[in-house]
Order: structure tokens, then C-alpha cells, then sequence
């Protein structure tokens, strides 16, 4: 429960950032995160392919 408090505050902060910077900044770190997403997505990928042989 603590921790859906938690991501529920952080998700509230975060929208409120948002609101406040200007477009192209969202879309700016919007892309570095999603950025990060994959790259964190594929070595977890190859990773896993690895440990299964």
C-alpha cells in the first residue's frame, strides 16, 4: 500500500513538473527516458539470453 502512496505522490509531482516547463523540455527528456527504457530493456534482454543457456 505504502508503495502505491509512493508511486502515486511521485507520479503527482512529476505531471506538476511537466505542467510547467515548456514543450520541446518535456519532449526533451521524454526522449532521454524513453531512451534509457530500451537501452535498460535490452540488456536486460541479453542478459536473460545468456543465463539460459
Amino acid at each position: 500500500m505504502f508503495v502505491l502512496v509512493a508511486a502515486l505522490l511521485l507520479l503527482g509531482v512529476v505531471l506538476g513538473t511537466v505542467a510547467h516547463v515548456p514543450v520541446p523540455v518535456s519532449i526533451a527528456v521524454a526522449v532521454v527516458i524513453g531512451a534509457w527504457l530500451f537501452l535498460f530493456a535490452g540488456r536486460e534482454r541479453l542478459t536473460r539470453r545468456r543465463h539460459q543457456r
